[in-house]
């Protein structure tokens, strides 16, 4: 379980104080004040500003590619992706799912993203 890291959208300020971030703070390692990177068997993933301000689509799509980047070079953790951005920070999934078309094979990403990026059946 210890190769298992929690990914879920915070703010920049590292206030983790409600949804998946406040989870990730009290049971998986997310600390306050650090609102981006992995931290425990967490990784903060920015898609506010503040918990009152969310970021524009354009921060988040930068912070997601930081994600991916730190994924693909350490092949051996599995990353558990909430749909980060789809709560409190407003977006919806047809919104932020996209973001994440690269994301390496060890990132398990939620049903709502992969319903998005799913392949159109054909004709």
């Amino acid at each position: 379980m210890e190769d298992r890291v929690f990914v879920f959208g915070s703010n920049r300020l590292g206030i983790h104080g409600a949804g998946a971030a406040l989870f990730a703070q009290r049971h998986r390692g997310a600390l306050r004040g650090r609102g981006e990177g992995h931290h425990g068997q967490s990784y903060a993933l920015p898609t506010k500003d503040t918990p009152w301000a969310s970021l524009q689509l354009e921060e988040v799509a930068r912070h997601v590619a930081t994600f991916i980047a730190y994924a693909r070079a350490h092949p051996e953790l599995r990353f558990q992706v909430t749909p980060v951005g789809c709560g409190l920070a407003g977006f919806s999934p047809e919104q932020v799912a996209p973001l994440f078309v690269e994301a390496p094979e060890n990132c398990d990403l939620p049903d709502e993203f992969l319903r998005v990026l799913a392949p159109c059946p054909g004709p």
